[in-house]
């Protein structure tokens, strides 16, 4: 814990406001568009609390619970907590500094919140991804604040020559109770922080019991009024003297390069200052820039003009003929053949050979862009052997280390300042944007901003990887299934690292494949090979999406062919309450986490199909044209099931009434945040469903902005989307709650389609299917 003598003095220091008058529940409610929520504070005890165990330490890095780190006090009484966090919406940035100030008892309208710059040494692993901020570091933030309070009451105790074990700190302030003294926060800072840091194995933590913050949903996001009204900073908006504009002509097929180029009618562009060739990376090449032709220019829209007018020769390499409608039908063709076994237990073959009915269901989802509103940008600034980086990234402490490895220079010379993210989805914890601004600078000799399009956000970025998912179900003549082979072909996202990566890598295989927690005597689980052709990378939920597509549509599938009702379907098949084994399933991925922690429980499963149904009133009347659906699925680590209300009218066209969806995330943090996130994850969903897609042709995408890969818009959303949160148990940890939402939607959405219509749609987009 540090004293601040003179808060202005702090780099990188900006200040935040608790919002009271602006939300965006208030704007919503207005439009009509805001949904119910049921919740009840989290109960945990505390011994249970503290002694589960996540993955933390295995990731890069580690966490850091040193309060001198994360805490420091002014004189004013005004305490500063450091947020190491990207903040892209999921309200990480509020989440982690309110654990803090709740255990410390810090009063939250005298909290500032201060940005951590990359530096995973000091603050820890900064990764913003796989929905782990809050399960990884509610513990590391409850004992900084519990450290803090020790320290504060450890000075004012001292101060009055009392035991510390007579004093209390209490809303920014400690009290001795039986003199009736009280002494502020800011009085205190200077003797504090001479206090030792406590050992946190004799931290005394909050009984949640006496949480006055954690849990409520009082809170607003820190930056949610500067967001409202247009006052935060995005990467877009840092402006450097002397600074340059550039953006940069890529190849439009991955893996290629420039062959030639004529820059002298861009020369000719007002603004345009110089064009230069950019150096890329053979593929595969993890995050590094793909290289082209860059025009720097006084400002963006010079810069843009200038780059039109190139002339280039492109040398598209192997790339070159890749056609996404024929490598489909190669997907299929690999899907209806024998591949890797990855899962087995009992006698498919056998099964299948023996049962009265096979139900197969062959599912498509095809590359998807992330296209999050604000498209990637970085600013650089190198002087020397020092570089210092602006920019939306998810991985501050990442981009820090990439970009020192590609200039060549000290990890330690580099500092990366992260703004707020205009959306994230995965696609800004790559950073060959940042790279790109941190070359043209040290070639320029001055400061760069490499400013992205949305067309290049679209043609050059990490997609989501293209998918054919095959199950065949067999059933006996009880209309029990007896026996389910899954065979999921798809790209993996280690082609982005490795040359010949053609089977996914067990995290893939771990999202919603070899974990299917269905309780059948017969499966097996398979993948066979499938060659990458452009970068695939993160997207929102991952290999969850088309697994959950496929696996949930199947369950509307068998209850239709076996005249079940889909929800009684799907109960059935997840069976009976129990923690599922997967012997037979060799390098099992858990999202990272300890399998004691955090085991595969139907009960849990069951719990959310169950609540969902009554609360989002299963089998209700609809209208006629309407239809209901549901689908529940497991993904990091959190438990989510959906309803989805759609209207289909005679043309054709879909409109959804209504959403319900229930979600078992453990111990939370910020109600608000989650019925946010589940919000966002059906506006989401529905725009994958409806528009989502990308395709190629001679190795180039064919889509480039938002005319032909739309996202939906407001008068598309979800009309009503109710969200209810499962009440924790005492000894369940915090999960993920950013990615889970997305997956169950699809195939609830294309279920309810299957009720309202007769119409089974197994490939995605939905695009004109539904018309008449």
């Amino acid at each position: 814990m540090n004293i601040i003598t003179n808060p202005k003095k702090l780099r990188g220091f900006e200040r935040y406001v608790k919002v009271d008058n602006v939300s965006r529940r208030s704007i919503l409610k207005s439009l009509g568009l805001a949904g119910g929520f049921v919740l009840a504070a989290p109960v945990m005890s505390r011994p249970a609390l503290a002694a589960y165990k996540t993955g933390a330490g295995e990731m890069p890095h580690g966490t850091v619970a040193d309060p001198r780190v994360f805490v420091a006090i002014a004189p004013d009484g005004i305490v500063t907590i450091v947020a190491h966090r990207a903040e892209m919406g999921t309200g990480v940035r509020t989440s982690l500094p309110m654990i803090v100030a709740e255990e410390m008892e810090a009063d939250w309208s005298r909290v500032k919140v201060q940005h951590a710059h990359g530096d995973e040494a000091k603050f820890g692993n900064q990764d913003t991804d796989g929905s782990r901020s809050t399960r990884h570091y509610l513990m590391p933030m409850r004992q900084i604040g519990a450290s803090a309070r020790t320290m504060l009451e450890a000075a004012a105790a001292k101060r009055w020559g009392v035991p510390a074990s007579e004093v209390k700190a209490v809303n920014h302030e400690v009290v001795h109770s039986a003199s009736g003294r009280r002494i502020g926060f800011g009085d205190l800072a200077a003797d504090a922080a001479k206090e030792p840091v406590p050992n946190v194995d004799g931290l005394k933590l909050k009984e949640p019991k006496d949480f006055r913050y954690l849990g409520k949903g009082q809170i607003s996001m820190v930056d949610l009024r500067d967001i409202t009204v247009g006052a935060a900073r995005y990467g877009a908006d840092v402006r450097l003297p002397g600074m340059k504009y550039a953006v940069i002509a890529r190849p439009p097929v991955t893996g290629g390069k420039v062959a030639s180029f004529d820059g002298s009618a861009a020369m000719k562009v007002s603004g345009v200052e110089k064009v230069m060739e950019v150096k890329g990376w053979p593929w595969p090449s993890k995050f590094q820039p793909l290289g082209g032709v860059a025009v720097i220019a006084r400002n963006t829209g010079a810069a843009i003009k200038g780059r039109d007018a190139l002339k280039i020769v492109w040398d598209d390499g192997a790339n070159g003929k890749y056609d996404s409608a024929a490598y489909r039908t190669q997907l299929e063709e690999a899907a209806r053949k024998p591949g890797l076994v990855v899962r087995k237990e009992g006698d498919v073959e056998a099964a299948l050979k023996g049962a009265d009915k096979v139900i197969v269901g062959e599912y498509y989802l095809p590359h998807l862009a992330h296209v999050a509103m604000e498209p990637p940008v970085a600013v650089a600034d190198v002087k020397g052997d020092k570089v210092e980086i602006w920019a939306p990234v998810q991985s501050a402490g990442g981009t820090r280390e990439d970009v020192a490895k590609t200039l060549g220079i000290p990890q330690e010379n580099v500092t990366v300042n992260v703004t707020l993210l205009g959306g994230g989805f995965g696609r800004k914890s790559k950073c060959d944007f940042a790279i790109e601004a941190g070359l043209l600078s040290r070639e320029l000799g001055a400061p760069v901003k490499v400013q992205w399009t949305r067309d290049d956000d679209v043609r050059n970025g990490f997609l989501h990887t293209v998918s054919v998912e095959r199950i065949e179900a067999g059933i006996d003549k009880s209309g029990k299934v007896t026996a389910w082979r899954h065979r999921s072909v798809a790209p993996s996202i280690a082609s982005t690292f490795a040359a010949g990566a053609k089977h996914q890598a067990p995290f893939e295989l771990g999202m919603g494949l070899v974990d299917m927690p269905f309780e059948i005597a017969n499966v097996q689980c398979e993948n066979p090979e499938a060659a990458a052709h452009t970068r695939i990378g993160w997207f929102r939920a991952v290999s969850n999406i088309p697994r959950a597509f496929a696996v949930q549509s199947m369950v509307g599938e068998i209850a239709h062919a076996t005249k079940r009702d889909q929800k009684d379907m799907l109960l059935e098949l997840i069976g009976s309450p129990r923690i599922l084994k997967l012997d037979s399933v060799k390098d099992l991925w858990n999202y990272g986490e300890p399998y004691d922690s955090y085991p595969i429980d139907t009960a849990r499963l069951r719990k959310v199909v169950e609540l969902v149904a009554d609360k989002g009133g299963w089998g209700r009347s609809v209208p006629r044209g309407h239809g209901l659906g549901i689908a529940a699925h497991r993904s990091f680590v959190s438990y989510i099931a959906t309803i989805v209300e759609v209207k289909v009218d005679e043309k054709g066209k879909l409109t959804v009434p209504r959403v319900d969806t229930a979600i078992d995330c453990g111990t939370y943090v910020n109600p608000e945040r989650i019925q946010s996130q589940i919000e966002g994850a059906a506006i989401m969903g529905l725009s994958l469903v409806k528009h989502g897609e990308i395709t190629f042709k001679d190795g180039k995408v064919q889509q480039g902005n938002y005319d032909d890969f739309p996202v939906i818009r407001i008068d598309e959303a979800p009309a009503l989307t109710n969200v209810y949160i499962v009440p924790p148990g005492p000894d369940t940890p915090p999960s993920g709650v950013g990615e889970p939402g997305v997956p169950p939607f699809a195939p609830a959405l294309i279920n309810a389609i299957f009720a309202a219509t007769g119409k089974r749609i197994r490939a995605l987009p939905i695009g004109k299917q539904l018309e008449a």
